[in-house]
Formats: structure tokens, C-alpha cells, sequence
């Protein structure tokens, strides 16, 4: 066990401070694909979702916004305090809303807070700031996870760390610059981009792919983690030979929303594999996207290697029509059903993802590294601690990562972790491409 510490005078504080708050609310029932506009109105209620947050700044408190000491979080009652997780809604991200539905089913409602941001978000920057920080209401509230950590993530942090400091602020998968994310929040967690940036197309190569399509749209080519990503795959695709081209979408926060989205997809497909020939892979950018690509590849011919945020029911149930009632989170029995179907339909060998789904994996198992971390039984900043507990909810994959390294500067961002899984391959058997054990060279971390 490590440190166990109490910090008295800082629990005492917040319940002094938040006595006339009141709580977050549950936000959504699993299952309800059509609840999001309830689920915000119902988190706006203790969030002030339509105006400004009510806050209370301790008096004295300085305006420079710190991290946690993580020993002030350490609780004598392990029940003594709550966790909140906010995700975007299951037509956006659903595995990142069914993890944390999984980690608030095995501790919970009374202990673990969900919340929803609006589809929209970039049209609705305030209301989804108000929704992160409306958890912070609640004075037993101890960490916020945001998966994924979309635009206004960091203005939230910033506004919960000015009026609760000793709570944890930790993103999944953040779309906003390092350099903010890095000075608010405690700890971020994003996708290998760099790493798979070379081995997604090295995949592809091992496959037999001679052309890779990349499928985005101008708001996430305008980030970072997506700019550079291109760029190394271009990169790579120059030393396996093959060729690289990118392909323009329709972006579904915009108002064509997910159903233009999707038609788009369906609709261009069929021309890009005519064009392209049937050994191109395709990547894109978007879940809302990844469905129609999955059907389209599936019936006209070409290649899937993995989702932007892999998952066996990232795409594919929908894709092939399947029903998975009552295998929510058995993600080895998910597999095996998504790997007979893309096998029936003439996609084995040709399709891939991550036997553990990612968006699942990032809710469930960075909330379960905060409570670890509130309870003293792991370090905030450990990656093996980090990995320990995503393995609760992915036990059959293998995992890798590395802190972030800034390209330009070469400074090594400590709170700042990139990780992926192994590449599975579905077939007749499938098989793991071992892509964790594969070394990515140097000069692919200095790209950008």
C-alpha cells in the first residue's frame, strides 16, 4: 500500500464551501439512443447549463490554477467521496458512455456521477462547460473524468480547479493543445497518435494494401493530434511504397449532423473504391463516420484496419446488423460474434480493431485510476498504475505507451501519457498483428 495521507483542513474547507450546493444528477439510462436532449436537461438542473456556474472561491486563494496534491485526496472512508465521469452521447461515442455506465454499475450511482455533453458542442461551448463543472457542485465530489475531452474541456478545468482545487481533473482522449491541457489538468490520456500513426500503416502493409485513403474534415485536421498523425502516416506510407491520399467528409457537430454524415459515407464509398482499388485501406477521423465506412468496405471491397478509437462495436454492429443485448462490456464474447459476421460477409483479413474497445476502456479505467489514486493505492503519474487499471476492463489485449513527447521543443509533458493496444484481425482464425512489440523509429517522434 502507499502513502496514506489525510488532509483535514482541506475536507473541512470544501464541505464549508459547498454546504449550500447542490449535487449533479445521473444524466442518461443505458440503452436510450434518443435520451441526450432529456439527459442534458436533467444535468443543466444542477449545472447551470444556461448561464454562469455559481462559484465560491476560498478566501485568499490565489488565482494561479495548480494541480492536486494528491495526498490531500486520501480518504480514511473509502465511501467518503464520488467520482463524475462526462462522455458525449451514444450517437457520438457510445463505448465511452457505456464504460462509464460499467464503472458506475460495479460502485454505484450513490459514489459515481455521469454527465453528457451536447452533440454540438462546438455550437454549444458553454453549455458543455457548464455540464463539467456543474459536478464540481457537489462537495464530495473528488475527481472528473472528461472522454472524450473535447473543446471547453480546458476552460472547465480551469474554472474547477479556481473553485475546488483539491479535485482531480483528468481527460481521456483531449482534442485541445497539450500546452493548456498540461496546465489544468492533473493527468490526460490520449490514443498513440504518433506510434500508430507508423503502425497502422505498417498494418497495411503486412496486409498487402498499396494505396491508404484518410478520411477527415478542416475542425480536426486543425488539431495537433490529428495534423501530426497525417503527417506520419504520409510519412510511412513513403517507406512501405504504398500511396497516400486524404478524402474530405462532412464534420457531424456541424448542422448536416450524424444522419448527413452517415449518407455521405454510404453515398461515396463505392467511388473511392472504384477509384482506389480494392487493396486501399481506409482510416477516418470521426466514430460517426466509422459505421458507413465499415458497411461500405464490407460489400464494395478494400481494407479496415482500425477505427480512430478502436473497439469491436466501434462501427461493426451496426455495419452487419447485429444484435449484442446482454454482452455489454464481455468484450471477448463481442469479438467473437463481430469476428463470425465480418467472416460471413466476406471481410475476413481485411478488417481489424482493438479487442478491448478504447472509448470503453479510457471511462472505466481512468475513473477506476482515480479511485485508486484518491484511496493511496497508486500514483497519479504511473503508467504501469495507469495500464494496472485499464487491464481491469481489457484483460485480454496487450498494452504500450510512453509520456508525450512535444515534437517541436522535445520537452516530455510528465502528465501527459499516449498508449495504445494490439491490432486484431478478424478472420478464420483471426490473429493479433503484435504491434505492440513492434519498434516505431526514432525519427517518426519528431514529425510534425
Amino acid at each position: 500500500m502507499k502513502k496514506r495521507l489525510l488532509s483535514v483542513i482541506l475536507a473541512a474547507a470544501a464541505a464549508v464551501m459547498m454546504t449550500s450546493c447542490g449535487g449533479a444528477k445521473d444524466t442518461g439510462a443505458a440503452g436510450n439512443n434518443t435520451a441526450q436532449e432529456a439527459d442534458q436537461e436533467t444535468v443543466g438542473e444542477g449545472s447551470g447549463s444556461t448561464g454562469d456556474v455559481d462559484t465560491y472561491k476560498p478566501e485568499g486563494q490565489d488565482e494561479d490554477v495548480s494541480s492536486v496534491d494528491v495526498s490531500d485526496l486520501v480518504q480514511d472512508d473509502a465511501d467518503d467521496f464520488r467520482i463524475g465521469i462526462v462522455t458525449g452521447s451514444y450517437s457520438q461515442s457510445e463505448d465511452d458512455r457505456r464504460g462509464a455506465e460499467a464503472f458506475q454499475k460495479k460502485y454505484g450511482e450513490d459514489k459515481v456521477t455521469l454527465a453528457i455533453y451536447p452533440d454540438n458542442f462546438t455550437d454549444e461551448y458553454e453549455t458543455t462547460v457548464n455540464i463539467m463543472t456543474g459536478l464540481a457542485d457537489d462537495p464530495k465530489m473528488k475527481a472528473i473524468i472528461v472522454n472524450q475531452a473535447i473543446e471547453g474541456t480546458v476552460e472547465a478545468f480551469r474554472r474547477i480547479k479556481e473553485i475546488r482545487p483539491d479535485i482531480l481533473c483528468i481527460a481521456g482522449e483531449a482534442s485541445d493543445d497539450f500546452d493548456d491541457m498540461k496546465a489544468v489538468a492533473d493527468l490526460t490520456v490520449n490514443n498513440d497518435f504518433v506510434s500508430r500513426g507508423y503502425l497502422i500503416i505498417w498494418t497495411a502493409h503486412e496486409l498487402g494494401c498499396d494505396t491508404f485513403v484518410h478520411i477527415s474534415f478542416p475542425r480536426h485536421l486543425s488539431y495537433e493530434i490529428y495534423s501530426r498523425r497525417v503527417a506520419i502516416m504520409k510519412a510511412a506510407c513513403e517507406e512501405f511504397g504504398m500511396k497516400f491520399v486524404m478524402e474530405e467528409a462532412p464534420d457531424p457537430t456541424t448542422e448536416i449532423g450524424v444522419p448527413g454524415a452517415h449518407a455521405y459515407i454510404t453515398e461515396h464509398v463505392p467511388g473511392w473504391v472504384e477509384k482506389y482499388g480494392k487493396d486501399s485501406a481506409y482510416f477516418c477521423t470521426n466514430d460517426a463516420h466509422t459505421e458507413p465506412l465499415i458497411k461500405g468496405l464490407m460489400k464494395h471491397g478494400g481494407y479496415f484496419i482500425e477505427a480512430d478509437l478502436p473497439s469491436p462495436i466501434m462501427g461493426y454492429p451496426g455495419a452487419l446488423d447485429l444484435d449484442l443485448a446482454g454482452a455489454e462490456g464481455d468484450f471477448g464474447r463481442i469479438t467473437a460474434e463481430v469476428e463470425k459476421a465480418v467472416v460471413a460477409a466476406g471481410g475476413a483479413g481485411r478488417f481489424g480493431t482493438w479487442t478491448s474497445s478504447y472509448g470503453f476502456v479510457n471511462s472505466a479505467g481512468l475513473a477506476e485510476h482515480a479511485r485508486r489514486v484518491i484511496l493511496g493505492e497508486s500514483e497519479l503519474t504511473d503508467l504501469d498504475d495507469i495500464i494496472d487499471a485499464y487491464k481491469i476492463y481489457s484483460n485480454e489485449t496487450e498494452w504500450n505507451g510512453s509520456k508525450f513527447t512535444n515534437a517541436a521543443s522535445g520537452e516530455v509533458f510528465d502528465n501527459i501519457f499516449l498508449i495504445y493496444q494490439d491490432t486484431y484481425i478478424f478472420g478464420d482464425p483471426g490473429h493479433y498483428m503484435g504491434v505492440t512489440g513492434i519498434e516505431v523509429p526514432e525519427k517518426y517522434f519528431k514529425i510534425r
